[in-house]
């Protein structure tokens, strides 16, 4: 063999990989980083910290490959960028950035000040132009809209869980009167969808669980905001957010039928919010129904976390996560 000859042709199959890493895969990075709340929230500070700490490596991991990606294949970026369904989970970075200061703000507010002014900027960013391609001349459909809207828009609530301890009030106050508008103008628009169009597709059906989220962080928010004390508007969030995880418990079985897909992942975030919202609540009240509603909460997550990580593992290897759609 020729000694100048290149060797390669073997890494085709990596690179076609590399171009189909879809964005949506940060939604993953956001319920580790969940998880990592709720087990603080419960009291299990050890667990916490090993999950924080495996939550920040998997998500620089996630962050070095989709870099990789925009570099070596900038169209197959921009073509998720343009797509209607896609769009919506490029704040999934912002977000899952976001809680990271969450977690470290505590120990280490330093490092925890730069991440969430980054975090902060960037979903602030990707906010307005993902609402102002919306509102654009580009026409979407009905069957293009899914509770991933309330990612961009909704996922400002995050802001004010480090910024206020940061202190930042004013910006968390901003930040969250965003996230509290658009979610109910997206809220209505999505059960209009979901009521009088026709159903979702497979892969976007377990995106129904995001409804629980906003609710849920809008009420840890709502607390900081007023130093932790639980007010009428505190128990609406709270319970809002109940309603809705008993609507989206009633669609599981139907959900957990269908061909796994990284769209499974929207599981996990959301119930991560809930169960530590019902730990707070129950910290702040001595209420021991929150406080049991939390641990089975918890219990779920925890199934649910393991679970899509194995079914995550082996759909890799088989080759049925990284392909064109």
């Amino acid at each position: 063999m020729p000694a100048t000859q290149t060797a390669p042709a073997a890494s085709a199959p990596e690179e076609a990989s590399l171009r189909h890493l879809p964005v949506g895969i940060f939604g993953a990075s956001m319920g580790v980083f969940g998880f990592a709340l709720a087990l603080r929230a419960a009291g299990l500070a050890h667990s916490s910290a090993a999950v924080q700490w495996a939550g920040i490596a998997f998500f620089l991991l996630l962050a070095v490959t989709y870099a990789a990606k925009a570099i070596r294949h900038p169209a197959d970026a921009k073509a998720e960028w343009n797509h209607p369904v896609r769009m919506a989970f490029f704040p999934a970075i912002s977000i899952s950035v976001l809680l990271m200061a969450t977690l470290l703000v505590e120990h280490r507010p330093g490092v925890a000040a730069v991440l969430w002014t980054v975090g902060a900027a960037a979903h602030g960013a990707l906010t307005v132009l993902v609402v102002t391609a919306w509102i654009g001349h580009r026409p979407f459909q009905p069957m293009h809209l899914s509770p991933a809207w309330f990612i961009p828009a909704v996922g400002n609530v995050i802001v004010p869980l480090a910024g206020v301890r940061l202190g930042y009030p004013e910006v968390s106050w901003y930040f969250l009167s965003v996230g509290l508008v658009f979610w109910v103008v997206l809220l209505t628009i999505v059960f209009n969808r979901l009521i009088f169009h026709d159903p979702m597709p497979g892969r976007l059906r377990p995106t129904l669980v995001i409804l629980v989220a906003p609710p849920a962080v809008a009420f840890l928010a709502w607390l900081q905001l007023h130093g932790g004390a639980v007010d009428d508007f505190a128990r609406i969030l709270l319970n809002v957010g109940y309603v809705f995880a008993l609507i989206v418990a009633l669609q599981a079985p139907a959900i957990l039928r269908l061909p796994f897909s990284l769209s499974f992942w929207a599981l996990s975030f959301p119930l991560a919010a809930i169960a530590t919202a019902s730990f707070r609540f129950a910290g702040l009240t001595g209420s021991t129904f929150h406080l049991w509603a939390g641990y089975a909460l918890l219990a779920a997550l925890t199934l649910a976390i393991l679970g899509l990580a194995v079914k995550t593992v082996q759909a890799t290897l088989a080759g049925h996560v990284f392909r064109p759609e």
